[in-house]
Parts: C-alpha cells; structure tokens; sequence
C-alpha cells in the first residue's frame, strides 16, 4: 500500500496539524509497513525546493517565497503534485494549493484509487476568502471519496461539511504519550513547585484566538493561585502590559516556547489545564490531551469545535463560555476548593486520553480506513 500525505507544512514546524501528519505517517511505516510519502511546503521562506528522510520518511518540501494570510507562497506545488502516484492521496485541510491543483489537473486524480481528505477546519480568519474560493472547494469536495474529522463537532457546525455528512467519518487525532511514564527531572531553568499553591498551566501560540487575555482577567478573582503560560506570538507584549496593568505579575508568569521535557514537567506538575480559546480557529486542543494524561482535569470553553469532545463537562473538567472571564474563575474557584473533584476529573481524564486520544489507536484507525476503501 502506497500513500502519499500531502499538507501546507510538516515537521520541524510546530503546531497540531504538523504534529498529527507527522504522527500518522511515521505510525503507518513503523506499524504497518506502508509506504509512505510527504509532499509539502517549506514553513520559512526558502526558494529552493528540499528533499529530506525524516524518521524514515521521505519528505519533499517546496520551494516557499513568502505567506499570504498564513497560506504559503508555493507556485511549484502546482507542478510537483502531478508527479506523485499511489493508492491513496491523503490530503490535509484547509490547503487551498492541493484543492486547485486537482481540480486544474484531471491527471492528478488518475493517479491514485482513492482520495481522503482530513478536515481539520473550516477556513475562520480569512472568511473573505471564501467569496472567490467557495465554488472551487466545494468542487473539490465533490471528487474526493471520503471525510475524515477528528470530532463530530466539525460536521455539525462547519459551513461546508453539513452537505456531505455521507462522506464523513470520525477519527479522532491521538498523539504519542509515551513521556507521560517517564520520570522527568525537574529543569534547573524553571521555578520550584509551592505545594500551598494551586498551580495552573495554559499553553499555545500568544495568538487572537486563543483568548489568554480573559484567562489573565479571570485570575483577579483567585486567591492562592498562580497561573503559567507557555507560548509565543504577536500578543505577547500586550498580555504582559494587561499582566501589569491588572497588578498581577507577581501572580502571572509567560514563558517562551520550552523544550519538551521542560513542558512535560509543567504537565506533571500543574494542579490544573485550561483552554481559553474564543474562536473555532481552535478545533481540537492537542495539549487537553497531554495534561489529561498527566491525571490532571481541565477547563476549556465551549466553541464548537474538538475543545469540548475532548474535555468532557462534569466528567474530565468544566465546559465554560467563550469571552467570560467571571464563568472562567468561577469554574476554577469551583475545583481550587474541591480536592474530591480534583481527584474525580483527573482520574477520568487520564483514562480518556489513554483510551481515545493516543497515537496507535488513530494510526490504526487510519489504515483500517485505506484498507476498506481499496478493498
């Protein structure tokens, strides 16, 4: 079985698509034997296009000159794509080049079975794009065979996918949790834990969507609670000048992006997780599942999207509204002075991570998909 993989970017960028494409494809050839390829653009400006071996698989980045609304500039996608033939063509979303390019080129069709599509979202920020690109991408909807979401949110609120509900399937995205039994040191970098403080944990890109601003609000309202952010972006200045505005530094700390066993540690060590998101921009929330997995329960709000099928209410944290930093510190205030509830959700959501969202478990998924549509 051939399958060739093809998105807007891969590992080393960082980010929940890049990690599950990556995932996915190093899972099918170190467990399945499937040959696997990745077609791809460069995530920096680099004019020349690079091939590279990456865990064993082979990884094509295009020659990117530049972005435009985070889409990056790669004309010679177009002519490298007919070039790539397989069983299945698995296409990641949103990703307007390979959209176009199949329906440009009736070739690229032909040369594969079967086409999957992972629809990891909508297109949010960039809406005015939809005025020229709509009839193009339902087009294209209209050729592939099947619809992979990673929840059934997506379907039921997405503005395209309700009208092909019959091509949809769920899988969910799992990521490797294999850390999770691993004894980390404490990194010398990064401050000792107060066990007479509750200690929470937020991490993502310093972005619009990710809605830290009414997190930073909310911890007015706490008392013996301190908050870390782990993440970089355009917003951070102004967090920091909200952090001081508030005179809450000595309660909120931002730290740059961390290597991996530092932000392990931060899991481990954390007595809570919350998601503030505020747009569906946010369509799963990857790093829920890393601190479920570490026992630890969760807040996130209620967008629409994956935050809140991973996050279940009452059962693995609290579900709150978008933008509402009162209905935020409650629900933290109502866990702060609940031990037995702490215990309750941390219990349940490490046994959901560890039965639904870990990495094996998708990458089967996954190969059982391709298996039945070429039988």
């Amino acid at each position: 079985m051939k399958i060739v993989q093809t998105n807007k970017a891969y590992f080393p960028k960082v980010g929940g698509i890049e990690t599950m494409v990556t995932t996915l494809s190093e899972g099918l050839i170190k467990d399945y034997d499937v040959d696997v390829e990745v077609l791809t653009c460069n995530h920096k400006y680099h004019p020349i296009t690079i091939e590279k071996n990456i865990n064993n698989v082979p990884v094509k980045f295009v020659s990117t000159f530049g972005f435009f609304s985070s889409l990056p500039i790669s004309p010679f996608y177009f002519y490298q794509i007919p070039n790539y033939s397989g069983d299945i063509l698995h296409i990641h979303e949103p990703f307007p080049l390979a959209d176009i390019s199949l329906i440009l080129n009736s070739s690229i069709k032909k040369n594969f079975k079967k086409i999957v599509v992972s629809w990891h979202s909508d297109i949010v920020r960039q809406k005015w794009v939809l005025s020229i690109y709509k009839k193009y991408l339902l087009q294209f909807l209209d050729m592939i065979d099947v619809i992979v979401v990673s929840n059934p949110s997506l379907i039921e609120n997405s503005d395209f996918l309700s009208h092909y509900s019959e091509k949809c399937k769920v899988i969910p995205i799992g990521v490797n949790l294999d850390w999770v039994y691993k004894k980390d040191e404490k990194p010398i970098h990064l401050e000792e834990k107060n066990e007479n403080t509750f200690q929470i944990l937020s991490v993502g890109r310093l972005v619009y969507y990710k809605g830290f601003e009414y997190l930073i609000e909310a911890m007015q309202y706490l008392k013996n609670a301190k908050l870390t952010i782990v993440g970089s972006g355009n917003l951070e200045k102004e967090l920091l000048q909200r952090i001081n505005k508030l005179k809450l530094a000595d309660k909120i700390k931002i730290l740059p992006e961390l290597d991996r066993c530092s932000l392990n540690y931060l899991f481990k060590n954390c007595n809570l997780f919350i998601l503030p998101s505020v747009e569906k921009s946010e369509t799963y929330g990857i790093v829920q599942i890393e601190a479920m997995a570490c026992g630890k329960p969760v807040i996130c709000t209620e967008i629409g999207t994956g935050t809140s099928f991973i996050n279940q209410n009452n059962f693995t944290g609290l579900v709150v509204p978008p933008r509402d930093s009162i209905a935020l510190a409650n629900a933290i205030n109502q866990i702060l002075g609940n031990s037995e509830m702490q215990n309750k959700f941390g219990s349940n959501a490490r046994n959901r991570a560890f039965t639904e969202f870990i990495s094996e478990k998708m990458v089967k998924s996954y190969f059982n998909l391709y298996n039945k549509l070429l039988k």
